[in-house]
């Protein structure tokens, strides 16, 4: 089934696991949908790694990055801090986020912090809110073939590590996503 991938705002909290945040690229690089972000998003995913896990050298994060922002070019939203002060929402730290969808004229922002962003608040701009849950569920619903095509280019990215089908499945679990896990079940040797 044809589709027509939306533009997704991925706030910092889902970049900063590395599995999941290699999901959601890979899904990305697949054009499965449009990603986007900023250079403020960049740096809250990366500050926050740094102070959480020691001995991850900032070189390496900032490898990470660049490969990110390397392999999705139109990816990193500029010029939307005019949109800031016409957001409101329960932390002023988050509006920049809102803000970043505004200037990218994006439908969703993907994040696991649903408190944050109020549905009300987010109708105002034209704008949802999902889980990368719900989001990569609802992308499998619409085209099984190609979201198990975009799954498994992401294990195939860990290639250090080697990880079988079914412990990626299993991993799946491991990063919150219950429903695609769930899902995927019957299709564990499609990864």
């Amino acid at each position: 089934m044809a589709f027509s991938p939306v533009i997704a705002v991925c706030d910092a909290c889902i970049l900063y696991p590395f599995h999941l945040r290699n999901i959601i690229v890979q899904t990305a690089v697949d054009r499965l949908f449009h990603a986007r972000w900023s250079e403020q998003i960049h740096d809250e995913w990366l500050s926050n790694l740094v102070a959480n896990v020691p001995g991850l050298s900032a070189d390496h994060l900032d490898t990470a990055k660049r490969l990110m922002n390397t392999a999705l070019p139109a990816a990193t939203i500029t010029e939307y801090e005019k949109h800031i002060p016409a957001v409101t929402l329960p932390d002023p730290d988050d509006r920049h986020v809102v803000a970043v969808a505004i200037e990218a004229e994006a439908s969703h922002i993907l994040t696991w912090n649903l408190r944050d962003f109020p549905i009300m608040a987010l109708k105002k701009h034209g704008l949802v809110r999902q889980t990368p849950d719900t989001f990569l569920t609802d992308l499998y619903d619409l085209s099984p073939q190609l979201i198990l095509g975009s799954l498994a280019n992401a294990r195939r990215n860990l290639s250090k590590s080697a990880m079988s089908a079914a412990a990626f499945h299993d991993m799946l679990r491991g990063q919150k996503l219950r429903q695609l896990h769930d899902r995927l079940r019957g299709h564990i040797g499609d990864l």
